[in-house]
């Protein structure tokens, strides 16, 4: 790390992570929060005439982001990434590798129908990352209206290969690395079986300056929920890591890979923890040669986030259990702390009037040892004009004690204070796989795997992949019918379900084929969502040529046996002209649904009635 002046051979980049753009958009308080900061990042980016600016995930929220998100997106980039200003630095790999999933792969400046002045590179993050039939993204959107450049993408679930893309000015060169976000259990099992392997370039491979940017997570969530500094290659010189929202932007050195790690942290807050509160910041990136520095720019219209800690078991002396007047005492005590933090608040504000009127204000109150918690709505109301998180103020949690063991070997490293549930991430695979751990044998999974089910449902949750669960159904159900038939299975009950748990635990050992079923499974239900799409479309305008033509004739009325559907597939239920409800009216899970329905539907399952002697595999 070394200090020097701006030159011609000295590249400057603005680095930022997990922007997050509409988080909250529709609060009447921190609704415009976090297009207010993005707007300070890029005029940092014009203040210091930096070449460009590398973001390192999540620059949005939502995974499909609202129409409000994405025009003050392209606004903003507009505004201030366009212009006459040259740019300065030359690419040297081939762009159609490097941005070979983009209609245009060219990076945006030297599109001649562009007037770029500050080249935006960014990777997807796990809250916009690319999903659908297409497997597009928001940043893929960006990316076609020439305002952002979207590297860093990787399609495969067995192999990455990550090509850099090589920069040149003067006499310094980068060779920038991206990885868009990946499942964390995935990206760990790939880099164990060695199947991440990044690109040097033939020529001068050591005269390089590599450039890292990922988005995973860096602390230990699980067992392999994240991803090691030491799976990294050695000739990487700084990695840019996202994700991650505490502010650790200080370049941090690995002496075991020889590389410095920078985590420049979220710039907006999105959830009450501890490491929310650190001072936020961005980072000023010089690299010269081999060599660089990395200047702390801090936020200055981020809300501002206080927080503190109360246990009422460390106060003997205020508060007694016994004492029916103890509630009363713990809330004027809470009040005081509230109070004091206000109060710090408002001195912070005055020393920076960009900084929002309203503080985030968190108080977590530990209430073990018999106490009794107060009516926090109640509370919140005193404070209804003078915080943004009115609601969110008061966080009561008990802290589990440890039972004591009667062993005389006591291992006290496991005695240590985890953090809250507060502070941790919870994970929709890992709820899934810890509910069918501990639940009742006659519930347990027999036929599915716990991971996949965990996969399915994280795809309905997050990304609102409807079908992903029934379609993962579907799918290792004809797997295994497949298996048994082909295994010339004996069609007896003991002998189908010996077979099927030898071949559940099978598929159980092979994580890979588990990952393609899945991913068959996914891209399914999104094939059968855009089918849905033109289908529900499609019977939309057929229902409004039917209001036109009126009532007069009966092959015109609705059939009587038509049952009205909710939403917006209901126009799938109404018979067209001349045509019966039986053959237009068949529909899934009950949307739009008529009374008689196709039983010939791919997507409906009844049980069949066979006698036992003539019962198949498949029955």
């Amino acid at each position: 790390l070394v200090f020097f002046r701006d030159d011609e051979d000295t590249f400057k980049i603005l680095i930022a992570t997990d922007i997050h753009l509409g988080y909250m958009e529709k609060d009447p308080v921190r609704g415009n929060d976090t297009f207010v900061t993005f707007n300070e990042i890029l005029e940092q980016a014009q203040k210091n005439e930096v070449d460009f600016i590398l973001l390192g995930g999540d620059l949005f929220h939502e995974n499909k982001p609202s129409r409000k998100t994405v025009h003050s997106c392209l606004e903003s980039l507009r505004r201030h990434c366009m212009g006459d200003r040259p740019v300065q630095f030359e690419i040297l790999s081939d762009q159609a590798v490097n941005f070979q999933y983009s209609k245009f792969p060219l990076v945006n400046y030297q599109d001649p129908n562009l007037n770029i002045s500050i080249p935006v590179f960014s990777i997807h993050g796990n809250h916009d990352d690319p999903t659908g039939t297409d497997a597009l993204c928001a940043l893929d959107i960006l990316s076609c209206a020439g305002l952002l450049n979207h590297f860093g993408r990787s399609n495969s679930v067995e192999k990455i290969d990550i090509s850099p893309i090589l920069l040149r000015k003067g006499r310094t060169k980068i060779a920038l690395y991206g990885l868009g976000s990946i499942p964390d259990e995935r990206l760990y099992r790939m880099f164990l079986n060695k199947k991440v392997t990044m690109l040097r370039p033939k020529e001068d491979e050591d005269s390089w300056f590599n450039l890292f940017v990922i988005h995973q997570n860096r602390s230990k969530h699980g067992a392999t929920n994240y991803i090691p500094e030491q799976f990294l290659d050695d000739f990487i010189n700084l990695v840019v890591w996202g994700h991650e929202h505490e502010c650790k932007i200080d370049p941090f050195p690995n002496e075991q890979q020889r590389f410095y790690v920078s985590q420049p942290g979220s710039s907006v807050v999105t959830a009450l923890s501890p490491g929310e509160a650190v001072k936020k910041h961005i980072g000023l990136l010089r690299v010269r040669g081999k060599k660089m520095n990395l200047q702390k720019i801090a936020l200055e219209t981020v809300r501002t986030f206080h927080m503190e800690n109360v246990v009422l078991a460390d106060h003997p002396d205020l508060f007694n259990p016994d004492n029916p007047k103890v509630t009363q005492a713990i809330q004027a005590f809470c009040m005081e702390k509230v109070e004091l933090m206000l109060d710090n608040a408002e001195r912070e504000r005055l020393l920076n009037p960009r900084q929002p009127e309203k503080p985030l204000i968190r108080l977590r109150v530990d209430y073990a040892g018999g106490f009794e918690p107060f009516s926090v709505h109640r509370f919140s109301q005193k404070y209804m004009d003078r915080v943004a998180n009115p609601k969110d103020i008061i966080h009561f949690f008990r802290h589990r004690e440890q039972k004591e063991k009667n062993d005389s070997d006591i291992n006290f490293g496991r005695l240590v204070s985890r953090p809250a549930s507060e502070g941790m991430t919870l994970r929709v695979e890992d709820l899934v796989k810890k509910y069918f751990q501990t639940a009742e044998k006659k519930v347990q999974l027999s036929l599915l795997t716990e991971r996949g089910m965990g996969e399915a449902v994280q795809e309905f949750v997050d990304k609102e992949e409807k079908d992903a669960i029934e379609e993962l159904v579907k799918f290792q159900l004809e797997k295994t019918q497949r298996f048994l038939k082909e295994r010339r299975t004996e069609a007896e009950e003991e002998k189908i379900d010996e077979e099927v748990r030898k071949f559940r635990e099978s598929r159980k050992k092979n994580t890979e084929e588990e990952d393609e079923e899945v991913r068959e499974a996914i891209t399914r239900a999104r094939a059968h969502r855009s089918e849905d799409s033109v289908l529900v479309a499609a019977s939309s305008d057929e229902e409004i040529d039917i209001s036109m033509k009126g009532t007069g004739d009966s092959d015109d009325s609705l059939p009587a046996t038509v049952t009205r559907g909710r939403g917006r597939a209901r126009g799938r239920a109404r018979g067209a002209r001349g045509q019966s409800s039986t053959a237009r009216g068949s529909s899934r899970r009950g949307r739009g649904s008529t009374t008689q329905e196709s039983a010939t539907s791919s997507r409906t399952y009844r049980p069949v009635s066979v006698p036992a002697k003539n019962m198949s595999i498949m029955d």
